[in-house]
């Protein structure tokens, strides 16, 4: 039994279920959606979280597809800067699904994008844009031009490290960032290497469904790859479990063995399979703003506080 983290809502380790009846509209489900909506948009109403030492670079990886990776992290990038934290998301996915959750046209013309920082035609602080949804939010979209990125790395120099040194510290410094999340592609090519080693972290989504595990495997062996040849420090420091279905007891076998492999790295907090969570990126919004009191919002907002909290301990 894995003890509660008192920061952490009940209703969100169970990944679902409804608030207790009670007396009163707050103790209904509608209710007490709108309580927590209400609370969570008031200024202020998140809390604030304290911010890390330095700044925390963090690569969300998981070459299999469909597993929630770009929905994490634009989530946890939207719940961390609720609480406060200066965001920053690099969008290194060429379908900019990321760019898009947040609010950025990525589709504009001459629009400075991930792909130009890449080969060095652009500096960070000239590709990155803010959230229209959050002042402590900021992106550095991506285009289709980034399709063909991987082929042009290969006769670059340093081709593994131009992520990492296109990452300019004074900028990051200049806009209070605390944490930056990089969303990965669906693949362990040469976009994904640079994310790993331009990060210290590696958080993987896993989904709560058959076939969990199928892939990690080679993901942990690209990851020890990276750490021998080009960035030591590099290591897995969190696993979020994703899509929980609660009405089905494959959910619970694939948490207990996910939990069993990866220990307290993985989060207490569970993100349920939502339908709200899918349809806000289709308003350029993430769920945190779409539907703040679902159940999708909070368990995010859990994560993001649990994530938070575990880098400064």
């Amino acid at each position: 039994m894995v003890e509660q983290d008192p920061s952490v809502s009940r209703e969100t380790i169970l990944g679902g279920g409804s608030p207790t009846p009670g007396q009163g509209f707050d103790d209904t489900p509608i209710g007490a959606a709108a309580a927590r909506a209400s609370q969570i948009l008031t200024p202020g109403g998140a809390g604030e979280l304290p911010r890390p030492q330095t700044t925390r670079i963090i690569t969300i990886a998981n070459q299999k597809g469909g597993v929630g990776k770009t929905t994490t992290t634009v989530n946890i990038a939207a719940g961390l800067a609720l609480h406060g934290l200066g965001v920053l998301v690099i969008d290194l996915d060429p379908q900019g699904n990321a760019s898009t959750a947040l609010g950025i046209d990525h589709r504009a013309p001459d629009i400075s994008s991930v792909y130009e920082l890449l080969l060095g035609e652009v500096r960070l602080s000239d590709a990155i844009q803010q959230s229209p949804n959050n002042a402590k939010l900021f992106c550095v979209p991506a285009t289709l031009d980034l399709a063909g990125a991987e082929i042009e790395l290969v006769s670059l120099v340093a081709r593994e490290n131009r992520l990492r040194n296109a990452l300019d510290q004074q900028t990051l410094t200049d806009l209070g960032i605390d944490y930056v999340l990089i969303d990965c592609p669906p693949s362990l090519g040469l976009l994904t290497v640079n994310a790993m080693v331009a990060a210290k972290e590696v958080l993987i989504p896993i989904q709560c469904e058959y076939y969990a595990l199928e892939g990690v495997g080679q993901l942990l062996r690209n990851i020890e790859l990276v750490q021998a040849h080009l960035n030591p420090a590099l290591h897995v420091s969190t696993v979020v479990l994703t899509m929980y279905d609660g009405r089905t007891k494959l959910a619970d076998q694939v948490a207990d063995e996910v939990r069993r492999h990866f220990g307290e790295k993985v989060l207490q907090t569970i993100i349920p399979r939502s339908v709200k969570v899918s349809e806000a990126p289709g308003f350029g919004m993430t769920i945190i703003e779409y539907d703040p009191g679902s159940r999708g919002s909070m368990s995010y907002l859990d994560a993001s506080r649990e994530l938070a909290m575990r880098g400064v301990s």
